[in-house]
């Protein structure tokens, strides 16, 4: 899978970057339409803790996936992001299957 990672206003080291897409690989086991991925890690200056934004877009045939989580760290807002999204691609292609 073809994988964009775009860090907004901070460069995101490789370590960050392989997680990534280490874990959005595993989303081909569930469905294997998938296209390829955009993802874009964002830091919001806030007092918050929980300031670490992770969007994830999977593009299928025929089909987008969009998630976006908030977490403490990187690694915690993709691995809550790819669990949604998984449950998304399950979801989907439960439907394409019927039809």
């Amino acid at each position: 899978m073809n994988t964009q990672i775009q860090a907004i206003h901070f460069k995101a080291d490789q370590k960050l970057k392989d997680f990534i897409e280490k874990k959005l690989e595993k989303l081909e086991t569930f469905y294997d339409g998938i296209i390829d991925a955009q993802v874009f890690l964002k830091v919001e200056n806030t007092s918050m803790k929980e300031n670490k934004i992770v969007e994830i877009k999977v593009n299928a045939k025929h089909n987008s996936f969009i998630q976006t989580e908030i977490g403490q760290s990187f690694e915690a807002a993709t691995d809550v992001a790819v669990d949604a999204l998984k449950t998304q691609v399950k979801r989907y292609k439960g439907k394409a299957e019927v039809f």
